[in-house]
C-alpha cells in the first residue's frame, strides 16, 4: 500500500501551494485513494477521497477545501452534490462526462486507469469535471491523453515500469506530460513526489 506525500506548486511560477500526505492501495472492488492536505504554513487545508470500480470508474468521491465539500460519484454520467461553508445551501450538479479531475494527483492515476491505454493506441478524448481550487468550483473540461512511452527502471525491488502520458487541453491546445508508475504520480506539472514509503501498486 503506498504512503507518501506530494508537493503541490503553482506550474506556472513554482511558488509551493501545499502539501498533500497520502495513502492509496487497490482492493476487491477496484482502488481508493486517501489524502490529508496541508499548507506550507502548516495549516490544514483539505482532504481528499476517492475510490475507483473495477473498470476505473469513479464509485466515490469526497472533497473538501476552504470549509467547502463535494460528494459525488459516477451516475448518469457524473453527478455530484457541493456544499458550501455554512452547510445550509447545497447545490446538485450532472455532466455527461467520463470521470471527475482536479489539484490531486489521484485524479491524474484515476484518469489513465479508466483509459487503460497502451503504448501504441492513438489518442483518446475524455471529459471530466474538474473541480476547482479554491472553492470546489465545477468545471467541464475536454482532454486528450495518449501513452507515449513506457519504460521498465531496475529497482532494488525489481523492475520499475514507467508511463509517460502526453495530455493535451483541448480547449487551449495546451500540451504537458505526465509520468507514473502504477498508482503513483512521480512527475506532473505542479506536482512532485517527495516520500514514498512503498512501492507503487501495480493497477492491471
Amino acid at each position: 500500500m503506498p504512503r507518501g506525500r506530494y508537493s503541490l506548486h503553482d506550474p506556472h511560477d513554482h511558488t509551493l501551494l501545499a502539501e498533500e500526505h497520502f495513502h492509496c492501495a487497490p482492493g476487491p472492488s477496484g482502488w481508493r485513494y486517501v489524502s490529508q492536505l496541508t499548507a506550507p504554513s502548516g495549516d490544514h487545508l483539505g482532504s481528499a477521497d476517492l475510490a475507483l470500480d473495477e473498470l476505473g470508474r469513479p464509485i466515490r468521491l469526497e472533497l473538501h477545501a476552504a470549509s467547502w465539500q463535494v460528494r459525488a460519484a459516477a451516475l448518469d454520467g457524473v453527478t455530484w452534490v457541493r456544499t458550501d461553508p455554512t452547510g445550509t445551501h447545497a447545490t446538485e450538479g450532472n455532466a455527461r462526462a467520463h470521470a471527475f479531475t482536479g489539484s490531486s494527483p489521484a485524479f491524474l492515476i484515476a484518469t489513465a486507469r479508466l483509459l487503460r491505454l497502451t503504448p501504441s493506441a492513438p489518442a483518446t478524448r475524455v471529459r471530466l469535471v474538474a473541480f476547482t481550487d479554491p472553492v470546489l468550483a465545477p468545471l467541464t473540461v475536454d482532454q486528450s491523453w495518449t501513452l507515449v512511452e513506457r519504460e521498465a527502471h531496475a529497482t532494488d525491488n525489481g523492475p520499475l515500469t514507467v508511463d509517460a502520458y502526453q495530455v493535451t487541453a483541448l480547449d487551449t491546445g495546451e500540451q504537458h506530460t505526465v509520468h507514473l508508475s502504477g498508482d503513483v504520480v512521480l512527475a506532473a506539472p505542479g506536482i512532485e513526489l517527495e516520500d514514498l514509503e512503498s512501492p507503487p501498486s501495480a493497477l492491471d
